[in-house]
């Protein structure tokens, strides 16, 4: 475990199971999932339960990506505006897109009651305003998935109610989601673990996949290959996302991975936790570079944003965060951060999911910038039901066209970081 990872606060919090083994020597499966994420474990065990023979492989342990890292916020949609789907495939689809979002909310919470999954479930989550413009924002988004997409769970707060709910000076209004809200990650990673364990998954951990071949006929096998092992499957899904690194070149250059950091301070009892949140909700805000923050189960106040497009850490998260911490909660000067980690998303250029094949049974899902805790789990059983037989609801996504992002190899990060730059201008106007 490296250094990073000692600060995470989830890993030092939540017993760790006993590993699986690595895979050894050639073995034959119908279906092959690099990537120990929530996609990744949500696809094996939709697949599981329809009673195909399934392999997973992680190259570290589960929930070592963004699954176990994240700020564990449920929200609504996709990273990506909804006009911003519209656009790419007509009202119809997008309608279509909105409904599967408003499942994999649903989903999870089944999941974590089918399965037990003891990962603090919460219910609310809110969306911050900060400005007059960010207000007329917020209203004009509830009316519009109100009366365009059926969404009725949505109620706006004005700034002066606003005061009651959230202990900050700095925000003018929010929009509330009932049917939002929030998780511990990596025990919910953990607990679809051991539910595709049970469901009859080969879980494989410290299995680096160092080369794929992806059959390019419907009746070849695709082959996974480890250091020690091969798995031969009809059917692949790569899930390996922010990690993927440069395993599938055509899929890598369609993302890029930025880093985004947490921190937990120490615990604050719980009269001086319920003070900052009283309703206990979820909450980002609206700038380009947002903050979010919640509570934990044991009141601690767990903190996140200041993204890193540079692809190098800052040199002290904690302290920059402290910082963040500060100017929306002035009263919390003084308490300890106590754990500060970081992990990397990624992202797409349009910030829409990107989903598609690299073969006729070979499969990705990627891209869910930054909405993963509830698109993944939901991506993962698009994937169950193409691999079954009924591909209209995968191939839905595979028509959001996506484009490289500007720059190639050498320029593009730097292209990013300049565009951020710009975007950073604007939260500060």
């Amino acid at each position: 475990m490296g250094q990073a990872d000692a600060q995470n606060f989830y890993y030092q919090t939540t017993p760790r199971p006993e590993p699986h083994a690595s895979l050894a020597g050639e073995q034959r499966f119908d279906v092959c999932v690099v990537g120990g994420g929530i996609s990744g474990l949500s696809a094996a065990l939709h697949l599981a339960e329809r009673g195909m023979r399934v392999a997973l492989l992680e190259a570290r342990h589960l929930g070592y990506g963004g699954s176990g890292r994240s700020g564990g916020q449920s929200i609504f949609g996709y990273a990506c505006e909804q006009a911003t789907l519209e656009k790419a495939v007509g009202a119809a689809d997008a309608r279509r897109m909105w409904d599967v979002s408003v499942e994999g909310l649903k989903l999870q919470r089944d999941l974590i009651a089918r399965h037990g999954i003891d990962c603090d479930y919460t219910p609310g989550h809110m969306i911050l305003g900060l400005k007059r413009r960010h207000d007329d924002a917020l209203r004009a988004e509830l009316d519009h998935l109100a009366n365009r997409y059926d969404y009725h769970s949505l109620r706006f707060i004005e700034r002066d109610e606003l005061r009651t709910i959230i202990a900050s000076q700095r925000y003018t209004s929010a929009l509330h989601d009932s049917n939002g809200g929030h998780l511990q990650p990596y025990r919910y990673t953990l607990g679809l673990g051991r539910a595709a364990a049970n469901a009859g998954v080969s879980i494989f951990e410290n299995s680096w996949v160092t080369r794929l071949d992806v059959a390019q006929g419907a009746g070849a096998d695709n082959l996974a290959h480890t250091a020690q092992g091969t798995v031969r499957a009809r059917h692949l899904l790569i899930a390996g996302g922010a990690l993927l690194g440069r395993l599938v070149p055509a899929l890598a250059n369609k993302l890029m991975d930025i880093g985004t950091y947490v921190a937990a301070t120490q615990p604050l009892g719980e009269e001086r936790a319920r003070a900052l949140i009283t309703n206990n909700a979820a909450a980002a805000d609206m700038n380009w570079i947002l903050d979010y923050f919640r509570l934990s189960s044991d009141y601690r106040l767990l903190f996140g944003g200041r993204v890193s497009y540079s692809g190098v850490d800052p040199f002290d998260s904690a302290r920059v965060l402290r910082r963040r911490i500060a100017k929306v909660f002035p009263q919390l000067t003084e308490a300890r951060i106590e754990y500060a980690w970081g992990g990397y998303l990624d992202i797409t250029l349009n910030r829409a999911p990107h989903f598609g094949r690299l073969g006729p049974n070979a499969y990705f899902v990627q891209g869910l910038s930054g909405h993963g805790m509830v698109i993944s789990g939901i991506a993962g059983k698009l994937v169950s039901e193409v691999i079954g037989g009924t591909a209209e609801r995968f191939d839905m996504f595979t028509r959001i066209p996506h484009r490289r992002f500007p720059g190639g190899p050498l320029f593009r990060r730097p292209a990013l970081v300049l565009a951020m730059l710009w975007f950073r201008i604007l939260d500060l106007l």
